[in-house]
């Protein structure tokens, strides 16, 4: 069966040539004669893979000095504790901005820790905007701020940071990490799920300023502390071995495409060929409020959710996969991820035509 198109929030659609990559190297990884998923993580060649992996990554990111890389279990939800746990000092208080259900999350897994400031909110719209955002609106004596740079559910993304001064900015970056440049030195703490733009679910990225790291509160197990993992090379226990190993190959892959800068352009220009059809249908509308738009999740319907559920069974037969969209807005959802190759939102469109013709 040849390969669809699969527009899957996550586990998300991977690069060809990583999959490609790995199934040749699955049983036996480059003459070990072994498989990766068979290796020690202290052996020297699982310690070439890991550390080839952090160079990309870092190279990538353009990571610096005073920043660690840690890999770790646990998805982006653990973060959602081990980010206050890690972060609040004695005054425990902390600024989120709820933009959807997973800052929504990790606002109540915070408050189990301590005092957050939801500083805004945009709950009120089925959270179809990003807030508009002061200065004035931060409290300077927090120990950091939070946001959820795209929200996955509802094809919103920051369009540019919030201005909060000298206090830390802690940014979940599951769904548009390596998508589009970001400054590291913007940040004190930027996480993701790997299961998105990285690789297959099962390894959570960290990047944290090193001064940010060996306060943690009391109550903090080992394994929520970011010095452990820190100190330990993230290696204090047995990491996602071959999650890793995958996120290095699609790092490669990045590599070879120029990186995120030129992601970015292809990113945008896959999004601007959704967005300009769905801006000039009389069938189809976006979610999403026009300043912030995602290039990496569009969520859309139609006239009506019978013609939604039409329309996905349709798309389906002709390969266009996993269109579905979130219970909490309904109708479809494209997520067209870094691996998502242009032909794929090309065919999309195109169908997304012939079907207006033929339901009108």
């Amino acid at each position: 069966m040849p390969r669809v198109y699969n527009f899957s929030a996550g586990p998300a659609t991977l690069p060809v040539e990583v999959l490609e990559k790995a199934q040749k190297d699955l049983v036996d990884y480059q003459g070990a004669g072994m498989s990766v998923m068979e290796m020690s993580h202290r052996s020297p060649e699982y310690k070439g893979i890991f550390d080839g992996a952090k160079e990309k990554l870092k190279t990538l990111m353009s990571v610096p000095d005073n920043y660690e890389i840690l890999f770790l279990h646990g998805g982006a939800s653990s973060q959602f504790a081990m980010v206050p746990l890690n972060l609040f000092s004695d005054k425990r208080k902390a600024d989120y901005i709820n933009t959807g259900a997973w800052s929504k999350k990790a606002i109540a897994e915070a408050k189990r820790y301590g005092t957050v400031n939801v500083v805004a909110s945009s709950e009120d719209k089925t959270f179809s905007y990003i807030p508009e955002l002061s200065a004035d609106m931060f409290d300077p004596e927090a120990d950091y701020v939070h946001i959820t740079s795209n929200n996955t559910i509802y094809g919103t993304t920051f369009p540019k940071l919030p201005p909060v001064g000298d206090v830390p900015l802690v940014a979940d970056m599951s769904s548009n990490i390596l998508a589009q440049v970001y400054d590291v030195n913007d940040f004190g703490v930027i996480y993701a799920g790997a299961q998105k733009n990285i690789g297959p679910a099962g390894v959570a990225i960290v990047i944290v300023r090193k001064d940010l790291v060996g306060s943690a509160l009391d109550v903090t197990p080992n394994m929520f502390n970011y010095k452990t993992h820190l100190d330990n090379g993230s290696m204090f226990n047995t990491p996602p071995t071959y999650a890793i190993y995958m996120a290095g190959l699609v790092f490669e892959w990045l590599l070879e495409r120029g990186g995120v800068v030129e992601m970015q352009k292809i990113n945008e220009e896959k999004a601007s060929w959704l967005y300009g059809f769905l801006d000039n249908s009389s069938l189809f509308k976006g979610t999403a409020d026009l300043a912030s738009r995602s290039t990496m999740n569009v969520p859309f319907v139609t006239t009506s959710e019978e013609l939604d559920a039409k329309f996905i069974k349709e798309a389906a037969s002709v390969g266009l996969k996993t269109l579905k969209g979130h219970r909490t807005v309904g109708g479809m959802r494209a997520s067209i991820y870094n691996a998502m190759p242009p032909e794929g939102v090309k065919k999309l469109v195109e169908f997304m035509k012939k079907f207006e013709l033929s339901n009108k």
